[in-house]
């Protein structure tokens, strides 16, 4: 489990097909990451499977390259870090799974005062349980929904805090992102599915 608080970036320093999968060695500024460690990499849980001084390696199944963008990730690019939530550690983002369940698009930048504002287009599985003020994982980062602009969309306010320490604040029109829908919202679509009416087939 997760908060969407990112702790570092990393930076991928090798990525290399195995399998129908795909190894992953990041860069980190962490010198105490453990073998089988669950560390979310752009919002995506992943398992560590090798570790060394500085850096870490983890498999991303076939699986997960379906619905992730990790098939496309290559040496250099930077990447959103954050370790486990502990028992006991301050939740200050909101209660993140580390499951990503699709890929959404950015359609526009746009600044307001010091705030920068991104309208995403969203897979279905993801708009269905977005809500004006809710919370959505974007890239492994916990942000609130401050707008529905359209259907199929979102928009979403960035701090210059969250600019500073993320690679959202290098993110562009038309760039690729791992997006994860809330999970009380999932839970709530999914146990309420057998009383809701039928939608036009």
């Amino acid at each position: 489990m997760f908060t969407g608080i990112i702790t570092a970036i990393g930076t991928v320093r090798e990525a290399a097909s195995l399998g129908g999968g795909r190894t992953v060695t990041i860069a980190v500024p962490w010198d105490d990451v453990d073998i089988g460690e669950s560390i979310a990499v752009d919002g995506a849980c992943l398992t560590v499977t090798r570790q060394g001084d500085g850096w870490f390696t983890v498999q991303v199944v076939s699986t997960s390259l379906d619905r992730t963008m990790f098939a496309t990730h290559a040496t250099g690019r930077r990447v959103n870090l954050e370790r486990a939530l502990r028992a006991g550690d301050r939740l200050g983002g909101h209660l993140v799974q580390g499951h990503v369940d699709g890929v959404g698009t950015i359609q526009e930048v746009g600044q307001r005062d010091d705030a920068r504002l991104l309208i995403i287009a969203v897979p279905a599985a993801v708009a269905t349980v977005s809500i004006p003020l809710g919370s959505i994982t974007v890239d492994g980062v916990s942000l609130t929904i401050t707008a529905i602009p359209a259907p199929g969309t979102i928009q979403v306010s960035l701090i210059p805090f969250t600019l500073e320490h993320t690679t959202l604040g290098a993110r562009v029109r038309g760039d690729q992102v791992h997006l994860e829908g809330d999970a009380v919202g999932k839970y709530v679509q999914q146990l309420s599915a057998p009383w809701r009416p039928a939608g036009p087939e």
